[in-house]
């Protein structure tokens, strides 16, 4: 199913910046693939809309935004409390803002 055919969807921002400790970027690094796999598997099921790195004036990555579109609220919690990038203890300020994209 498309997400233009979801009827009682939300739309969702987040905004996930990365631990700024020493390890962090080895954390996302660590568990990267795995994050990107779920990401193919999330826009396969219609959830995803759009995502990417947040980078910093250097170029490394230090978080994450994305666009999603899931049923509820508890369904977003219950995929991100999945995250690698949540278990893997990378995602350490995360925002969630309910959104209706206009394009």
């Amino acid at each position: 199913m498309c997400i233009r055919d979801r009827v009682h969807t939300m739309q969702f921002m987040i905004v996930a910046y990365d631990g700024q400790d020493e390890g962090a970027l080895n954390r996302r690094l660590a568990v990267r693939d795995s994050h990107i796999a779920g990401a193919i598997a999330l826009k396969n099921a219609g959830n995803l809309i759009a995502g990417g790195a947040i980078l910093d004036e250097a170029g490394r990555m230090i978080g994450s935004t994305t666009y999603v579109e899931f049923e509820s609220r508890a369904d977003l919690d219950n995929w991100l409390q999945q995250d690698p990038y949540v278990t893997g203890d990378v995602w350490r300020d995360i925002t969630i803002t309910p959104i209706r994209l206009a394009v």
